[in-house]
């Protein structure tokens, strides 16, 4: 972990996309841009027309969307992005079987930008605006959500990922066309060297973990365990899809039992069936031994963030789950820093107070009993998935 950065926190949209469209409008060379949702409202028309000013402008410019996550691309959106040379993929869509095929669940989830191979944002905020979400509508409490803003050395680490990323794009491509000669020169073109940034220096120190189903398969919750395993004071986690394995779970009560104080800030309003209820299924256990678990009621919690120790923080897109720790392509970034770690614990610890809800032992062990069959059912549905894909959690 280098000290040579600079982070800056950004909350929810209002804060991401004007710091996020602005480097797109600035830059001169290229901009690698990786997201989960691209919704063309509003706001996804703003990032959109960046991006093709970006590629008017001469930049190379490399967009790709998950398939399931942005499921169409608007027919004139992709004559404007064609006509401006926006280099665009939707990632592995869903096809006549969908998700009836496991290797389908393996996604790409993480949100990237790097510009000029300088700057680079990462978080868990999709181009989506914050008063709307899908499924459910309009909304009138922004989405909690975070991402940073970030300079350094670990930029030209996610730089060379995403470049690694879209030539194994082109060279899935070339085979599915069954030209053998093209795939095999598109995986051995060289990567586009990283410029020469003028930015300043900064002094945080922070690293970049990605999660993939090669290498870095575990990478993701190893470092949160480790974490948690050395915190002394405090664990606070904030996560929008909180269905830990049974090592991350032993963590935190491990913790609790040191004299650790370990919060949980997760999602209080229905999304999804599957990880509303499963979620709870975990929750009395935990409580239990001690973890505080606070369930955010103000409007939709899609943060994937941690602070430990008032010193140890990381911002993401990786959620607690299985489809994050083991099928998802995941991005998140680790920071070392007192004064970035306080920004990101006052935070949570305001929408703790004042927007959320504390979930107690006996008020769990009270519910109705067609609740608890819908967690034991959500909970089934889960572990079958799990069973279809061939993962172990």
């Amino acid at each position: 972990m280098r000290r040579d950065h600079t982070v800056v926190l950004l909350q929810s949209g209002a804060q991401y996309f004007p710091a996020l469209i602005a480097a797109i409008d600035a830059s001169v060379t290229e901009v690698r841009f990786e997201t989960y949702i691209f919704h063309f409202d509003d706001v996804g028309v703003q990032v959109a027309q960046a991006l093709e000013g970006a590629a008017k402008r001469g930049v190379a410019v490399f967009l790709v969307m998950d398939g399931i996550g942005t499921p169409v691309v608007p027919p004139e959106w992709i004559q404007r992005f064609d006509d401006a040379g926006v280099f665009w993929h939707r990632f592995s869509p869903l096809g006549t079987f969908g998700l009836l095929i496991p290797g389908r669940w393996r996604r790409m989830h993480r949100k990237l930008c790097v510009v000029d191979a300088a700057v680079l944002f990462c978080g868990g905020i999709n181009v989506l605006d914050d008063l709307f979400e899908l499924g459910h509508g309009a909304q009138t409490t922004p989405r909690f959500d975070f991402a940073v803003r970030v300079t350094g050395s670990l930029v030209s680490e996610s730089h060379h990922a995403m470049v690694q990323f879209w030539q194994r794009l082109l060279v899935t491509r070339q085979l599915e066309r069954g030209n053998l000669v093209a795939a095999r020169r598109a995986l051995h073109k060289p990567a586009k060297p990283a410029p020469h940034s003028d930015l300043p220096q900064g002094h945080v120190a922070a690293s970049l973990v990605l999660r993939d189903n090669v290498r870095n398969r575990r990478s993701i919750e190893r470092v949160y365990r480790q974490a948690i395993a050395h915190a002394k004071q405090e664990v606070l986690i904030s996560n929008a899809y909180f269905l830990p394995g049974a090592k991350l779970r032993r963590a935190l009560v491990h913790a609790t039992k040191r004299g650790v104080k370990v919060r949980l800030l997760l999602q209080g309003k229905y999304e999804y069936f599957m990880q509303f209820h499963t979620t709870k299924a975990f929750y009395q256990s935990l409580t239990r031994a001690g973890v505080e678990i606070y369930e955010y009621r103000a409007g939709y919690l899609h943060a994937k963030v941690a602070v430990i120790d008032g010193r140890w923080a990381t911002v993401g897109s990786s959620n607690l789950d299985p489809l994050s720790l083991l099928l998802a392509r995941e991005a998140n970034v680790v920071v070392d820093d007192a004064g970035f770690a306080s920004g990101l614990h006052a935070a949570l610890c305001k929408a703790i107070s004042s927007q959320s809800v504390r979930i107690e032992e006996q008020a769990m062990g009270g519910r109705p009993l067609l609740q608890k069959c819908k967690d034991k059912v959500a909970y089934l549905l889960m572990r079958l998935t799990l069973f279809l894909t061939g993962k172990d959690y």
